[in-house]
């Protein structure tokens, strides 16, 4: 009894003792003791290299902690100081992973040429997005080889699927009335579009128009933005308890979707069984969800051909392809509708777009069409190359136990280091003339003019160096130059489901609504190497009166 009576007696004077003021003093000494624990861990690399942001120890990672919106200026600086005079250097990162160090552009070939038990793009992928809390420790492996296998052959025969659901559902996102204008959120109204017309690819009908279903897969998606932001600004050593608790609304979400997609997938499933053994002539309809299972067959993966397990491969495309694309084409609109209104910019794409779609069989897109939308395609590559969402996206993870050595400057990067490409690279004057101005024909000009020229010139310059360069310009095709896709066999597998979408989104538009130009861009906010858009734009639209 006289125990139990102090034990009781130490409980209330312990409680007693937690005031407020105490409390913070003590998370904030936890917080510090173990970033001093993380700075530890943490890859060292050599002092020849230079140096951005605050250097030396836990005082350096606390102040960098405390300028997260100028990282991006950080590796600007870094940029035109080393980078594009041939020197690598090391930029901070966020407080619970490594610096990082940036290759120059000469280098990048060399960096992606290292094979994945060298230098790890997985991984890389794993460490940035946390997947072992954010996508349930499930990689990324199998489902980017099914993008990689299947999405280009089947693109074509999904056009016009694809078109249709464009078209429906920007009408119902910009409305239909001709005669007033309409004032939209366009963060809003493009996220009412892209999810359903990603879906339409990834899952069918009619649970691409499902809006429960939807809203479970951009809520998933906002839930990893959120805690990769959370996440990073928290020591490693804390993760196993933050990542759990911080990713319980992903868990939430994705058993909402999954409701809702169990059924989808056992019936194709089904489907696929049934046509396999010859007991129905109709094949499967063609989805992601079938080019997983038509994988997972072929590679003799029983785990891979669950429905719970399809649900779960799903995740990082859709995490992929949703918000990345409402960034690409928020920055795309702002950067047309803020453009000099002397460019007129707007009419020349509409009288392209629609031009080539007129031209095009019973007025639906086809491949061939969409690659001759060559202005199109310049306004789109000239937005992601002026307005960068990263200061980089192309990321490699030093995996090989022994480290590995630069060839051309001769540092040595030890084992957890992080290698990265600058996407400073696409503002660099050397390279774009006028670089920090959106000219939407940057690259069609040049492509117009070498078709401009005499029958007798294009034939001499066929194969030629010059003609290759040309064919270079498109908006899918990655280079040092040219980073938002990544580069290298790593480059982003649905670039090309992503560049017909936009092409078709941008076109519909065009043709049928008007919309008000902005006086100013709005700036985006930069928390470390990562934008958040101008969420709160609004634009002005109104249906266009079609002429009899």
């Amino acid at each position: 009894m006289a125990i139990t009576s102090l034990s009781s007696h130490l409980l209330e004077s312990l409680l007693a003792s937690l005031t407020l003021g105490r409390v913070t003093a003590l998370v904030f000494l936890l917080t510090l003791v173990s970033f001093a624990i993380d700075s530890t861990r943490k890859p060292t690399y050599p002092k020849s290299l230079p140096r951005v942001g605050f250097t030396g120890g836990i005082g350096a990672t606390v102040r960098n902690w405390m300028n997260l919106g100028n990282y991006h200026n950080w590796v600007e600086e870094g940029y035109n100081k080393y980078g594009k005079h041939g020197r690598s250097f090391v930029t901070p990162s966020s407080p619970s992973q490594p610096d990082e160090i940036v290759v120059p552009q000469e280098q990048i070939a060399w960096m992606l040429e290292q094979p994945e038990t060298v230098a790890s793009t997985q991984e890389s992928h794993k460490d940035v997005l946390f997947g072992t809390y954010n996508f349930f420790n499930v990689d990324d492996h199998f489902p980017t080889k099914v993008m990689h296998r299947h999405l280009a052959r089947n693109l074509v025969t999904l056009l016009p699927d694809i078109q249709q659901e464009v078209a429906e559902s920007i009408d119902i996102a910009f409305g239909t009335d001709s005669e007033n204008w309409t004032t939209l959120n366009l963060w809003e109204a493009l996220l009412a579009i892209v999810p359903r017309v990603m879906n339409r690819l990834a899952v069918g009908l009619p649970l691409c128009r499902n809006q429960a279903f939807l809203s479970s897969q951009v809520g998933f998606a906002d839930d990893v933005f959120r805690n990769c932001l959370i996440l990073t600004l928290f020591p490693t050593v804390l993760h196993p308890l933050v990542g759990r608790l911080v990713t319980l609304p992903n868990w939430y979400h994705f058993h909402q979707g999954y409701r809702l997609l169990k059924p989808v997938i056992e019936q194709r499933l089904r489907d696929y069984e049934r046509f396999e053994s010859g007991e129905s002539q109709t094949p499967p309809e063609e989805s992601l969800i079938t080019w997983l299972i038509r994988q997972a067959k072929a590679d003799n993966l029983p785990h891979e051909q669950t429905p719970y397990m399809i649900a779960m491969r799903l995740l990082p495309i859709e995490f992929a392809a949703i918000h990345t694309t409402v960034i690409t084409l928020h920055a795309l609109f702002l950067d047309l509708l803020a453009s000099d209104p002397s460019k007129d910019y707007l009419s020349i794409l509409r009288e392209e777009t629609t031009a080539v779609l007129q031209s095009e069989p019973n007025g639906i897109w086809t491949k061939n069409g969409l690659a001759r939308l060559y202005r199109t395609d310049s306004a789109i590559r000239e937005s992601m190359r002026l307005s960068t969402f990263s200061t980089g996206l192309t990321h490699r993870k030093v995996v090989a136990k022994e480290g590995i050595t630069n060839p051309f400057e001769g540092w040595h990067a030890p084992y957890g280091a992080i290698l990265m490409a600058n996407m400073s690279v696409q503002h660099d004057a050397d390279i774009y003339e006028d670089p920090k101005t959106y000219d939407a024909l940057r690259f069609s000009r040049v492509r117009e003019e070498y078709e401009a020229r005499s029958q007798e010139e294009v034939e001499r310059g066929k194969d030629t160096e010059e003609a290759l360069r040309i064919k270079r310009l498109g908006v899918v095709t990655t280079s040092s130059e040219f980073l938002p896709f990544s580069h290298g066999r790593h480059a982003c597998p649905g670039r090309f489901f992503v560049a017909h979408e936009v092409k078709m989104m941008l076109a519909h538009i065009l043709q049928n609504y008007d919309i008000k130009p902005i006086a100013e861009r709005p700036r985006p906010t930069w928390v470390a190497h990562t934008i958040i858009p101008a969420l709160d734009v609004k634009i002005e639209v109104k249906r266009r009166q079609r002429k009899h």
